[in-house]
C-alpha cells in the first residue's frame, strides 16, 4: 500500500468533507419531527426528489461493490456524491431554502425531508467503512428516528420509491452541468470585481436550440439554481463584453452583470 505525507493529506480533507456533509445534515435537521413534518415522496420538490434518486443509484453501487469485496468503490462514489452532489449542487442550492423560507412551509419541509432520507440512509451505508464516524452520527439522532442502539445493529436503508424517468434524469443531469458553468462565468465576474456575492447579479444565458425547452421549462427556478437574483434567456450574446463560452457544453454562453435593484435583508436576493 502507498503512503506519503501528500496522500495522507489528501484522505484527510476527503474525511473531513464527508464529516462536514453530516454536520450540515444534522444541523438543518434541528427543527424536524419526522413524524409531523415529513413530505410524502411523491409531494417533494423535483430537486429534492432528483437526489433522493440520486442516492438509490449510489446506494445500489455502493452494496453491489460490498458484495464483490471491492471496498474502492465505496470510497470513490462516497467521497464523491458528499463533494460533488450534495456540496457543490444540492446543498449549494437549498440552503436559502432551509434559511429563509417560513419554518413549516412546503419549501422547507420538502428539503428537510430530502435530508432526511440521506443522513438515514447514508449513515448506515459508510458504517462497515468508516466505523466510528457513524456510530458517532448515530449516537446524535433522535431516539425516535433509531431502529437500533447502535448503527451496527441496524439494516441498510429501503431505497425509496422516487419514479424518476430518463427525461427527468437527463434534464436534471443538464441542469447539474449547466450550474457548473455558470459558477465559473460567475467566479470570472467575482475577480474582476463586477460582482460580489453571486446573488448580486443578473445572468443572461445564451443556449442552442437543445437546450431551450429545458430551461424553459424551469425559467422560474434557475436563478434558485444559480443562486443569482435574476436570469434572463437571450438569443445573442456577441455583443456582450466578457461573454464566458463553455467547453463542455457545446454553444452555451454566459454573461453576468451587477444586479441595479436593492438587496433584500432577509434572502438577499
Amino acid at each position: 500500500i502507498r503512503i506519503s505525507n501528500e496522500i495522507l493529506k489528501r484522505l484527510t480533507e476527503s474525511y473531513r468533507k464527508i464529516r462536514n456533509t453530516f454536520r450540515y445534515l444534522l444541523g438543518n435537521l434541528h427543527d424536524f419531527d419526522y413524524e409531523k413534518d415529513r413530505v410524502p415522496v411523491d409531494e417533494m420538490l423535483e430537486l429534492d426528489r432528483y437526489i433522493v434518486y440520486r442516492f438509490n443509484v449510489l446506494r445500489d453501487k455502493i452494496l453491489t461493490a460490498y458484495e464483490n469485496y471491492e471496498f474502492h468503490v465505496f470510497y470513490h462514489s462516497f467521497s464523491n456524491f458528499c463533494i460533488v452532489e450534495l456540496s457543490a449542487f444540492y446543498l449549494d442550492i437549498i440552503k436559502d431554502r432551509l434559511y429563509t423560507y417560513p419554518a413549516k412551509s412546503l419549501g422547507r419541509r420538502s428539503g428537510q425531508t430530502a435530508l432526511h432520507i440521506l443522513l438515514m440512509g447514508m449513515v448506515r451505508l459508510m458504517a462497515p467503512i468508516l466505523s466510528f464516524t457513524s456510530e458517532e452520527i448515530w449516537s446524535y439522532l433522535p431516539r425516535e428516528w433509531k431502529d437500533e442502539e447502535s448503527v451496527h445493529l441496524s439494516q441498510f436503508a429501503e431505497p425509496e420509491d422516487v419514479s424518476f424517468d430518463d427525461t427527468l434524469v437527463e434534464k436534471w443531469g443538464f441542469l447539474v452541468d449547466l450550474k457548473g458553468e455558470v459558477s465559473k462565468a460567475l467566479e470570472i465576474s467575482r475577480r474582476e470585481k463586477v460582482i460580489g456575492h453571486s446573488l448580486d447579479s443578473i445572468v443572461k444565458l445564451d443556449l442552442p436550440d437543445k437546450f431551450q425547452d429545458i430551461v424553459k421549462s424551469f425559467a422560474e427556478e434557475l436563478r434558485y439554481i444559480f443562486i443569482v437574483s435574476e436570469v434572463e434567456l437571450v438569443d445573442n450574446l456577441s455583443t456582450e463584453e466578457n461573454v464566458y463560452e463553455s467547453d463542455s457544453l457545446a454553444g452555451v454562453k454566459v454573461f453576468s452583470k451587477m444586479h441595479p435593484g436593492n438587496k433584500c435583508e432577509r434572502c438577499w436576493h
